[in-house]
């Protein structure tokens, strides 16, 4: 190492003493304290006293892990992520772990039954999408961070690492005689994870059972590369985590003289003020990957949160300081059917998620259909408007005749996105919150939307989707305040042509070659 580099280290180290002292004498706020206040600590797995001297003396090793069961993060994972920033942010050696080995097993946490396998060639593709979408994300949380004046420290350091390195390459002796003999029967046998899979009939495969041991041994690894003596996860792996904590304990009591003590933090589990987990929308997911979720309804997923919710969202999710929330949430209530915090939010999470041009791109979408800046009903016409809405593609959706014409509407709420199945679309229409636009008499004026009843569900003439059609061959539909599609409507031929494909085209075109 250079002189110079050896030097800033020095410095380095000098100021996070110095900030230690402040932090002692009551001065500075401490780093758990910090935590706390943005609303992350759940529970801890150690005394909290200790975790707070441990996280104000040394730039401990701290890491988060995820299993790649699926090829993207959704919005409920990140929670312990945005952690393992804060905390890279603040000075420490932090990590990531993509668990693609432990992904092969399926973690049995909270599950009444075994995961279905995925094939070899889906496991690694989920592997690398999400290492890729992790390292994005560690991008992503340095750039927030500049944003906000939060530059990272001399010392801080950051990685990505993949369980497949160690426990591919592990011989099945070593990992019995270090690991295996570290921990004991009772515990294991007494979680409630292991009593709920055996009162549920299916049972639970050795492989499941010895999950807690690979990710203790993920630890054992990070420890031994990285110091690492904290481990992050969400509020489901308090269990693990105490029993990671508990068989490296007993590994490093066998094998070193001195040894660290590891401490554990769950974050809380997160729910919106109707209940629902958070990450779910109308039963799906709601992704961070442009894929699966666009821009669009990720922005509006979180322009719907409730006027109780954002502000705690707004600490959660964002690398603002609490000051800055505060003026927000200040404005917020002035006039709170601006949605000042929900907009906030949204565009901060878009921006961090995936940029600054598509979170732009996705506020502008939602303000030119929702605004009441814009006041698209009075300053256009109903044609311009599905013209200019057509031109959003986030929202488009192309569908054939078929699927629209002489179909129930729980059947076009499918084929057009905004449902998972039918029988979710059902619900929407039973809980009041399934619209279907029309044109004003005259065709002049707003583009009204008519709640879709459950008397429009079925057979009758006047209550059919095409006598909805504007302009020829659009329909409007919407869930809940800003869930919107804009669905074209082609001939089957041309949809057939195309090579396009829709919820309900393949059972249908199916039905007509019989």
């Amino acid at each position: 190492m250079s002189q110079k580099g050896q030097k800033r280290i020095e410095e380095a180290q000098k100021a996070w003493q110095d900030k230690a002292v402040e932090i002692n004498q009551g001065k500075k706020q401490s780093t758990l304290s910090f935590l706390e206040e943005r609303g992350y600590v759940n529970q801890l797995a150690g005394d909290r006293d200790v975790i707070d001297r441990l996280l104000t003396a040394r730039r401990t090793g701290i890491y988060c892990g995820i299993d790649p069961t699926a090829p993207s993060l959704h919005v409920g994972h990140l929670l312990p992520f945005m952690v393992i920033f804060w905390l890279y942010l603040r000075g420490y050696k932090a990590f990531t772990l993509v668990g693609s080995t432990t992904a092969k097993i399926g973690d049995p946490t909270g599950r009444t039954e075994a995961r279905q396998a995925i094939h070899r060639q889906e496991q690694v593709q989920h592997g690398k999408a999400m290492s890729d979408q992790v390292k994005k994300l560690w991008n992503s949380a340095e750039r927030m961070g500049k944003k906000y004046g939060l530059e990272v420290q001399d010392g801080a350091r950051r990685g990505v690492e993949n369980n497949s390195v160690w426990l591919q390459k592990v011989p099945l002796m070593e990992f019995l005689k270090t690991m295996g003999r570290s921990v004991r029967l009772g515990p294991m046998l007494s979680r409630d994870t292991v009593k709920l899979r055996q009162e549920s009939g299916d049972g639970m495969s050795f492989a499941e059972f010895t999950y807690p041991l690979m990710q203790a041994w993920d630890w054992w690894e990070l420890y031994q590369r990285y110091g690492v003596q904290l481990q992050i996860g969400g509020s489901d792996q308090f269990g693990n985590i105490v029993a990671g904590i508990d068989a490296v304990n007993r590994v490093l009591k066998s094998t070193e003289d001195k040894m660290l003590s590891l401490y554990g933090l769950t974050t809380p589990l997160l729910t919106n003020a109707s209940g629902q987990k958070l990450g779910k929308s109308a039963g799906n997911a709601v992704w961070l990957s442009q894929e699966l979720t666009n821009q669009f309804d990720l922005y509006g997923y979180f322009v719907r949160f409730a006027d109780s919710d954002v502000e705690r969202y707004l600490k959660l999710f964002t690398f603002m300081p609490t000051s800055e929330i505060t003026s927000i949430m200040e404005e917020h209530d002035r006039d709170p059917r601006k949605r000042v915090a929900q907009h906030r939010l949204a565009h901060e999470f878009v921006e961090f998620v995936h940029s600054k041009k598509a979170a732009d791109e996705a506020e502008e979408q939602h303000r030119t259909l929702f605004g009441a800046e814009s006041k698209p009903g009075v300053d256009k016409q109903p044609k311009d408007l599905l013209d200019e809405w057509e031109k959003n593609s986030a929202i488009v959706r192309i569908l054939p005749r078929s699927l629209v014409y002489n179909r129930p509407f729980p059947w076009v709420l499918w084929s057009a996105g905004l449902a998972l199945s039918k029988t979710n679309a059902v619900a929407m229409i039973t809980n009041g919150g399934a619209y279907v636009g029309s044109l004003p008499e005259g065709l002049t004026g707003e583009i009204k939307y008519d709640r879709i009843s459950k008397e429009l569900t079925e057979h009758e003439t006047t209550s059919k989707p095409e006598n909805y059609i504007l302009d020829g061959d659009r329909l409007l539909l919407r869930y809940g305040k800003t869930n919107v599609r804009l669905v074209k409507v082609i001939s089957d031929e041309e949809f057939r042509e195309r090579g396009l494909d829709a919820p309900g085209w393949e059972r249908l075109e199916s039905a007509q070659r019989r």
